[in-house]
């Protein structure tokens, strides 16, 4: 039986910096995930509050929220993060 893990390029922006681990540079941290965790499995991981997660892209591909709890990570992958963002 092997051990599988992937590494993932995880980038959270704004306020959501705040979770990142110690060792993230500016506002980005490789990490190690499972090939079965999802979206929401990282986000629980790192602590970071569900409903301050509004936008999630992978590899600059927008995740729906249906997709959030489906194991789609592959090794490589950049998954990024944004809180509601506001303008005017």
């Amino acid at each position: 039986m092997r051990n599988i893990s992937l590494k993932i390029t995880f980038k959270l922006f704004a306020s959501l910096t705040e979770f990142l681990p110690d060792d993230a540079e500016n506002n980005i941290a490789e990490v190690i995930a499972n090939p079965e965790d999802s979206v929401h499995d990282l986000i629980d991981r790192f602590r970071v509050p569900r409903e301050s997660v509004h936008l999630i892209l992978v590899n600059g591909i927008y995740i729906v929220p249906a997709d959030r709890d489906k194991p789609i990570l592959k090794e490589g992958d950049v998954l990024a993060m944004w809180p509601p963002v506001a303008g005017g």
